[in-house]
């Protein structure tokens, strides 16, 4: 792929001939056109599809928190991209052929606030999460006023459930609650904190796994 400042009549979008133009984050750019084909794909071509499109289906919930709180947009890649390469490579896996996710992995936000001490959850009646943690406002790059967020993931819905503040670093405490149809579920636990400014975030905490009551 190719970028150019001035076409023949300025930046074109479309196919030519054998080249394909397009504006890409504000850049002109020209391609070769894709050769058709009629090759069946390999195992491993496959199964490189089935990986992509589980992480596809994981990620689409959290584009738009992370296009905000996943790294920063310094370079070519978006923060959006950044997530999904990390995804590619760190949380999707296979067994014999069978695709799975490795939750523990998971990044759902990345950056450089400073994250939790001494964070526990628990459940209770009501589908209801009850969060906790020490208050470390004090320290570098924390803020009493950073938000706590929480992103929740049903594996059996493949849903997640999203929550972004009101509560704050500094009360030490936030309760979620999931949706009802949930109860009696297991479901996956991540948390997170973010600024007052909504753009930047801590790497985010696996909890591990609860069973809604």
């Amino acid at each position: 792929m190719g970028t150019f400042k001035k076409g023949i009549l300025g930046g074109f979008s479309g196919t030519v001939g054998t080249v394909v133009g397009a504006n890409w984050r504000s850049m002109d750019v020209m391609r070769s056109r894709p050769k058709s084909g009629n090759r069946t794909p390999t195992p491993m071509q496959l199964l490189q599809r089935k990986k992509f499109a589980a992480a596809i289906r994981f990620q689409n919930a959290l584009r738009s928190m992370q296009s905000r709180l996943y790294g920063d947009n310094a370079g070519v890649q978006s923060r959006v991209n950044l997530a999904a390469a990390y995804l590619l490579k760190e949380v999707v896996d296979d067994d014999n052929g069978e695709v799975f996710l490795k939750m523990d992995k998971v990044l759902i936000t990345k950056g450089e606030l400073t994250g939790f001490e001494q964070l526990t959850v628990t459940t209770a009646a009501g589908q209801t999460l009850n969060f906790s943690w020490a208050d470390n406002s004090n320290q570098n790059l924390a803020s009493e006023d950073d938000f706590f967020g929480t992103a929740v993931y049903e594996e059996e819905s493949e849903t997640f459930y999203i929550q972004e503040g009101p509560e704050q670093r500094a009360s030490g405490s936030a309760t979620a609650v999931l949706p009802s149809q949930w109860k009696g579920k297991s479901v996956h636990v991540y948390a997170f904190f973010q600024n007052a400014a909504q753009n930047a975030a801590c790497n985010s905490m696996y909890l591990g796994t609860a069973v809604v009551q």
